[in-house]
């Protein structure tokens, strides 16, 4: 994919927090080993498939404002590559990141797409609806 102009990960580095990654034994809401805090990844060349496979939302969609950058609002925006849901993960310290006026009214607007959208932050997680309710999942 082309990439959009002023959409680049610059100091962002979020995804290298949130994200659990099983192949490094990297837990959700810590920092990976071989990230580069001043942009990059240490082991870009060698890193696992999940990393090679994943992409950022905000990257990729051109109606997402700069000020929804994920390490701005405290929330990574993406499709679940296991199955058609939409995503909004956040720091396990910060866990109501994706209540940001700005992430709650897109995930509320992806909601009334048809799309199922799940907050997750760490073990939680919330389903939030079309009519902008939300709860919390067992």
């Amino acid at each position: 994919m082309l990439e959009i102009p002023g959409k680049a990960c610059g100091p962002c580095y979020f995804c290298c927090k949130v994200l659990e990654i099983e192949e490094l034994k990297k837990t959700a809401g810590r920092l990976c080993d071989h990230c580069v805090t001043t942009g990059g990844c240490g082991v870009y060349a060698t890193r696992p498939q999940v990393c090679r496979d994943y992409y950022c939302q905000w990257k990729e969609d051109r109606g997402l404002p700069a000020t929804m950058r994920p390490d701005k609002v405290g929330t990574l925006l993406m499709d679940d590559p296991d199955s058609d849901e939409y995503h909004a993960v956040c720091d396990p310290e910060k866990p109501f990141s994706w209540r940001n006026p700005l992430v709650f009214k897109h995930l509320v607007l992806e909601a009334k797409a048809g799309r199922m959208v799940v907050a997750k932050a760490g073990l939680r997680s919330w389903r939030i609806y079309a009519d902008g309710h939300w709860q919390e999942s067992a």
